[in-house]
């Protein structure tokens, strides 16, 4: 975790970009001039679903503060099988807060919501290629991340693709 949390590092990292929050991507892509487009939505709605939608799993989430230092062990714990949820996160663990209680966060694998998880199968691949194959006739445009890459990636490996993306971006014949 970064020393002043990720918002802090977001920050830093977008100094000088215009950021345009709530908006649909659709609603302005033909009103902005751009050099480069960073996408990191679902690459099938970035393609109108053309070839039919991604499936994706998305998480409820339940809070519970309790009248203990800590819940648990550690900051995350797995639960892959005999559970209704699929783990705990303690968050105190990582930010290292010195108080009397603790919150967790419960996280329920659900079918409707937020896309947040692409559902590994050989038929949701293949049609992931189809839109990848798609992504590779733009110019300038980037996918990355999860739903645009239709791939499981932790924070650290998020931070590091984009990191590398930049590098890519800044070293190409055509940055201003």
């Amino acid at each position: 975790m970064p020393q002043e949390g990720y918002s802090k590092m977001f920050e830093n990292m977008l100094k000088g970009v215009e950021i345009k929050l709530s908006t649909d991507f659709k609603d302005i892509k033909d009103k902005i001039q751009y050099d480069n487009i960073i996408y990191t939505g679902p690459i099938d709605e970035f393609f109108d679903l053309k070839f039919g939608k991604l499936p994706c799993r998305s998480l409820r989430f339940e809070f519970e503060t309790h009248n203990r230092e800590f819940y648990q062990e550690c900051e995350q714990i797995n639960y892959p099988n005999d559970f209704d949820f699929t783990r705990i996160v303690e968050i105190k663990h990582a930010t290292g807060q010195k108080i009397p209680v603790t919150t967790i966060v419960k996280e329920y694998s659900c079918s409707q919501g937020e896309r947040i998880y692409p559902i590994f199968t050989k038929e949701n691949h293949e049609l992931y290629m189809k839109y990848r194959q798609e992504s590779e006739k733009l110019k300038n445009v980037f996918f990355i991340g999860r739903l645009a890459q239709y791939v499981y990636l932790n924070m650290s490996e998020v931070v590091e693709e984009a990191l590398s993306l930049f590098e890519k971006i800044k070293n190409s014949p055509t940055a201003s």
